[in-house]
């Protein structure tokens, strides 16, 4: 039996690297997490292949920008307390468009803490991410919801294992660059290569040239599927090659890779978005961060970033630290906050139009 726990000395130096070091698509990802680990490929492939088996990684997948190809937000949803279970077990196992599904808590009552159910949603091109919305309201019994759309993201990324030891203060050089979110549109040979790529590998898909069998789902050559992989890449529509780690929930060993899931809320002055997110989104230990508007409900928070970890006050210092950097910018803050993220379940948005037509249709029966 091999060691399937992340912090196994082998298992930790694939996952450094396996997290979300391979940018963009590579034709032979497991080469490149074996030549950048310094493990042999073939090592490599049997931990991914075990530790997937043994769902310390839920999911091995090429990621894409879904920012650019269908409509994308955060959602804050308010939800009468004893309808929040049900509304948390429908929006994970019956909307495919919600992706990460949380339930959120402030550590005292603030802007916004009456907000407890947090989803992001995609809604692919064409169709309407209010009647969406709306719909999801409905059928979960939601008072209100708040959609926050993406403006610009300054950091998307991964990487549990190498934040483990990051000091609080520990940023890049230089500010994050700021993504803009822009729509990229798509033909029905790009999203069937797409559709392709982007679905999950099982552990018997870990091996070398992985990306041939994909070729044949597609219906094309491997080198006409590299081809199309390589213009959506240049396109800013492929992100990484990823090794996602069960970071909510124990292993089955009862290892935990992370404890809590912070979302740090910034306001600042209109105008100075751009600048902040790069101070901000410029720290390591940040997961995400994202220029969003989130509205009066949340005193005009518009600067959003998450951190996990497996140590509260850590986190908190890691926060303190932020803050201390924004001052020594001179940029002025007018309030801010953490929302502690509790139940959580995680799933990649479908994005596909054709399925959410069918999704939509027999929604609209029942």
């Amino acid at each position: 039996m091999l060691p399937v726990e992340h912090n196994d000395p082998i298992n930790a130096k694939i996952l450094a690297i396996s997290e979300d070091k391979i940018e963009g698509f590579v034709r032979e990802p497991f080469e490149e997490i074996a030549n950048r680990s310094g493990l042999g490929v073939e090592v490599v492939m049997a931990r991914i292949a075990a530790m997937l088996r043994a769902r310390t990684i839920r999911r091995v997948r090429q990621t894409l920008l879904a920012t650019n190809l269908a409509q994308g937000a955060l959602v804050a949803w308010k939800v009468p307390e004893d309808k929040i279970d049900a509304a948390f077990e429908w929006m994970f196992q019956h909307d495919p468009f919600s992706g990460h599904v949380v339930l959120r808590s402030t550590d005292t009552v603030s802007a916004g803490s009456d907000y407890k159910l947090w989803t992001t949603v995609k809604v692919p091109q064409g169709f309407s991410f209010e009647a969406h919305c709306e719909l999801l309201a409905k059928k979960v019994g939601a008072e209100r919801f708040r959609i926050m759309p993406a403006k610009g993201i300054f950091t998307l990324g991964v990487g549990h294992v190498r934040r483990k030891t990051i000091e609080p203060g520990s940023k890049a050089d230089q500010p994050a660059k700021m993504i803009p979110v822009q729509f990229v549109n798509l033909s029905d040979a790009e999203w069937s290569v797409l559709l392709a790529l982007k679905r999950e590998f099982t552990p018997e898909e870990i091996k070398l040239s992985p990306w041939v069998a994909r070729a044949n789902e597609a219906g094309i050559s491997a080198e006409e599927l590299y081809r199309v992989a390589k213009d959506l890449t240049a396109r800013k529509i492929i992100g990484r090659f990823s090794t996602f780690l069960e970071h909510v929930k124990p292993s089955a060993g009862g290892v935990r890779v992370t404890r809590f899931n912070a979302l740090f809320h910034w306001a600042v002055p209109h105008g100075r978005e751009i600048e902040t997110g790069g101070e901000v989104g410029r720290h390591h230990i940040l997961t995400h961060c994202y220029w969003r508007e989130a509205g009066p409900e949340f005193k005009n928070v518009n600067i959003m970033a998450v951190a996990h970890g497996t140590d509260k006050q850590l986190l908190l210092d890691h926060k303190a630290a932020i803050d201390r950097h924004l001052r020594s910018c001179d940029i002025p803050v007018s309030y801010t906050n953490v929302f502690w993220g509790g139940r959580s379940e995680i799933k990649p948005s479908e994005i596909s139009p054709h399925i959410y037509r069918d999704w939509l249709s027999e929604q609209l029966k029942s």
